[in-house]
């Protein structure tokens, strides 16, 4: 077991399984990406950069994709809770998956222009 899948445990059964999707979601929208836990929290790179973290609270999730990760989003995203970098989506919600593996894309693609890919 890593790290990621021990962060997950704390959680109850069904924060339990989003977190697992995320995790699926980040892996096959970044296969390169480097995986591990910053922050206290699941985190990615590409190309030596951040690319995503997320994380689970009592009442929603965490993405943290940075500010560039949500611009591109932000008529998606108004209808949610956000600060620079961050936004919540509440776990009595239905979790926008479609919306973050746009985003996770999104990020992939600034990280391999950042690095001259």
């Amino acid at each position: 077991m890593d790290a990621i899948e021990e962060y997950g445990l704390a959680f109850p059964p069904k924060v339990q399984t989003i977190l697992k999707k995320l995790r699926r979601i980040i892996k096959k929208s970044a296969p390169d990406a480097v995986e591990g836990m910053s922050y206290g929290m699941p985190g990615y790179k590409t190309n030596g950069k951040p690319l995503i973290y997320f994380a689970a609270y009592k009442n929603h999730i965490g993405l943290y994709a940075t500010p560039k990760g949500h611009e591109a989003f932000a008529k998606e995203l108004a209808r949610y809770k956000q600060g620079k970098g961050s936004v919540q989506f509440p776990l009595d919600e239905p979790m926008p998956y479609d919306l973050i593996e746009r985003i996770v894309a999104l990020r992939v693609k600034q990280n391999a222009e950042k690095a001259g890919k």
